[in-house]
């Protein structure tokens, strides 16, 4: 399954990179760039796109108001928002016009890509089910902690990146994840991406096994516990 995605942003260059992070991505596919709102509205209506990377500073009318109009016309194309936009009540009113992931400028190329699985994993697992596990609506909603809380994060971790950790293991899950393959899709060292993988394991969130190969070490891998 081919996702379509149409990118939206007034500044040509960084338009034209998030086209190619989307290219690259698994399962993805650049339908079309707009650089205007109402350029967005014409070219969502004329492609018909299953994602909108949707920039909120538009040169003729504010990015939020072009969401409305395109899902009034296409109520099941989705948004995730990219913008330098970071005052709160921006961010509220972008949850409550339902965007499925909200990403600030600037940032690394590889938390768009963890977004984009995430995504992925999230459209996959609901496409043409008639009923979904709490596992699938995890996948779109994120599950509260259970218990008293959550583990409280070693010193030296912060929560932005083990929350950026954590959507790299939900969007492989079920499969599994070496530290090497979350560095990559995090964009965080090697070694900064098995302490954050060790602290899931650890808390109970992630289960690790070892596969064996022919020589060396055996590789420890990650999967994601719903």
């Amino acid at each position: 399954m081919e996702l379509r995605v149409l990118v939206v942003d007034d500044d040509f260059m960084v338009a034209r990179l998030h086209s190619v992070c989307v290219d690259r991505a698994p399962g993805f596919r650049t339908a079309g760039v707009a650089h205007t709102g109402a350029e967005a509205v014409a070219r969502a209506a004329e492609l018909n796109p299953d994602l909108v990377l949707l920039d909120l500073y538009l040169p003729d009318a504010p990015g939020l108001d072009v969401l409305r109009r395109i899902r009034e016309a296409r109520p099941r194309t989705d948004f995730l928002v990219i913008s330098a936009a970071t005052d709160a009540e921006t961010v509220r009113e972008a949850q409550r016009a339902g965007v499925v992931n909200y990403l600030i400028k600037p940032f690394e190329q590889a938390e768009l890509r963890a977004r984009l699985r995430h995504y992925r994993a999230a459209h996959v697992a609901m496409a043409g089910a008639p009923d979904t596990a709490q596992s699938d609506v995890d996948r779109l909603f994120p599950a509260p902690e259970r218990g008293r809380g959550a583990a409280p994060l070693p010193k030296g971790l912060s929560a932005p990146t083990a929350a950026l950790v954590e959507t790299a293991l939900r969007a492989r899950a079920p499969e599994d994840l070496s530290a090497s393959e979350c560095a990559a899709d995090t964009g965080l060292s090697r070694v900064s991406a098995r302490r954050y993988l060790e602290h899931f394991a650890e808390a109970g969130r992630a289960e690790v096994h070892l596969k064996y190969g022919t020589t060396g070490r055996p590789e420890r891998r990650y999967t994601w516990r719903h």
